[in-house]
């Protein structure tokens, strides 16, 4: 692949996906970010630097997707970071919520990909993110368990549907550094005493691991798992 990369990143205004979107600036690829307000992806995308610009689209309205990837000439990664933290039961369900996030995680993933798929390059990659709760789930995870084991299977229909462009899924335990869980102290300290490494993993731990399924050219089909051990307890 070539030092200078074409990288699409959908959720890249914050957390993991901006801390990626930061690290392939700094090495000069080309990066673009997409998320759900055009002003705040643009600030964010001024704040990184480098050769990076912010587009708007929400992947819970897929029919809004293609339009803002229109002048995207050709991609070597597309990187899929974007969740919402659905705290849903089946006994108090709240179809709103559970039918968003099911069509952000499901549809909306597809269809970027769909968008984008006659400008991946023959050594293009895509990395999908999923999440462990897959596998543990956590009181009132039954739509992100739902959603993040549907990703498993995605990667396999896609990677065979889209060869030679490769297909690949990260799915993170707890990240101790996200955002999103900053204050809550009681989560992470249940986290790490879970963990066989006893640290959480970090945004960093999955910027690498996002890294290495873009870069490692007989790397394809695979679910990554990188959550310090936990899923071996």
């Amino acid at each position: 692949m070539a030092d200078r990369r074409s990288v699409v990143i959908v959720g890249g205004t914050a957390g993991i996906g901006r801390h990626l979107a930061q690290t392939l600036a700094n090495r000069g690829d080309e990066v673009m970010i997409a998320g759900r307000d055009k002003a705040r992806a643009q600030t964010v995308a001024s704040e990184i630097g480098g050769r990076t610009r912010g587009v708007a689209f929400d992947l819970a309205q897929p029919s809004t997707i293609a339009g803002p990837l229109a002048d995207v000439a050709k991609v070597d990664c597309l990187v899929l970071t974007a969740i919402e933290r659905d705290n849903n039961t089946v006994r108090e369900f709240d179809i709103g919520r559970a039918t968003r996030l099911a069509t952000i995680k499901l549809v909306g993933y597809l269809e970027t990909v769909h968008a984008l798929a006659p400008r991946f390059t023959p050594n293009g990659s895509i990395v999908l993110f999923g999440g462990q709760a897959r596998e543990r789930p956590y009181p009132a995870s039954t739509t992100v368990t739902t959603v993040n084991g549907a990703i498993t299977s995605m990667v396999r229909t896609l990677a065979m549907e889209l060869a030679p462009v490769r297909v690949n899924a990260i799915h993170p335990g707890i990240v101790g550094d996200s955002p999103a869980l900053q204050g809550k102290t009681e989560l992470l300290k249940m986290g790490i005493a879970r963990t066989l490494t006893k640290r959480l993993v970090t945004m960093d731990d999955c910027v690498s691991a996002v890294m290495f399924l873009m870069d490692n050219q007989g790397v394809d089909g695979i679910n990554l798992v990188v959550d310090s051990g936990w899923s071996l307890l």
